[in-house]
């Protein structure tokens, strides 16, 4: 029998096998007992994804210590990668593309200038602002923290067939522009 068909995806239990639980599972079974005015059902996809996230976000950023950075750290870096060689972009246009406070921006972009991977410089256009680049020693520290972080990501896919690895892809996308825009 194929396992991954709809009606028993891969990693669900075969006929006779015990059926998997896991810590949402169990969460949900104290809902019910304490409040079952309530129904819980949401939290078996939202509370899922919630501790996905959580994991990922710890195996991130363990693959990350190696090259001394934080996951805040990499998605700055990252954007100002995305954005060309030397990146060349202010703070604010980083802040909308990492999603962070301006204090935190602020203290994060302190802390890659002391590293010495950004520099700040002028803005031509506005010399009241400044411009963030990669410095070589960014670039280098960046294209290397990329690498690990792709193969890191690759680790951490659930073990499933193509087909599966689409549909989840855009049910993702799809959920994610509702909430995100």
């Amino acid at each position: 029998m194929d396992t991954t068909d709809a009606t028993h995806p891969a990693g669900s239990p075969k006929l006779g096998e015990p059926a998997l639980r896991d810590v949402v599972d169990r969460l949900l079974d104290q809902w019910r007992t304490a409040r079952p005015d309530l129904d819980p059902s949401p939290l078996e996809v939202v509370g899922r994804v919630i501790v996905l996230a959580q994991h990922l976000e710890r195996g991130v950023e363990a693959a990350l210590e190696k090259h001394n950075l934080s996951l805040g750290q990499f998605d700055i870096l990252a954007t100002l990668r995305r954005h060309g060689k030397k990146g060349g972009l202010t703070p604010t246009q980083l802040l909308e593309s990492v999603v962070l406070s301006s204090g935190g921006m602020t203290a994060r972009l302190d802390a890659l200038a002391d590293a010495g991977f950004i520099y700040r410089k002028p803005n031509p256009a506005d010399r009241r602002m400044v411009v963030i680049e990669l410095t070589a020693k960014g670039r280098r520290v960046i294209d290397t923290a990329t690498k690990t972080r792709f193969t890191e990501a690759k680790s951490s896919l659930p073990p499933l067939s193509a087909a599966e690895m689409t549909t989840l892809t855009g049910l993702l996308r799809r959920w994610l522009a509702q909430v995100a825009g």
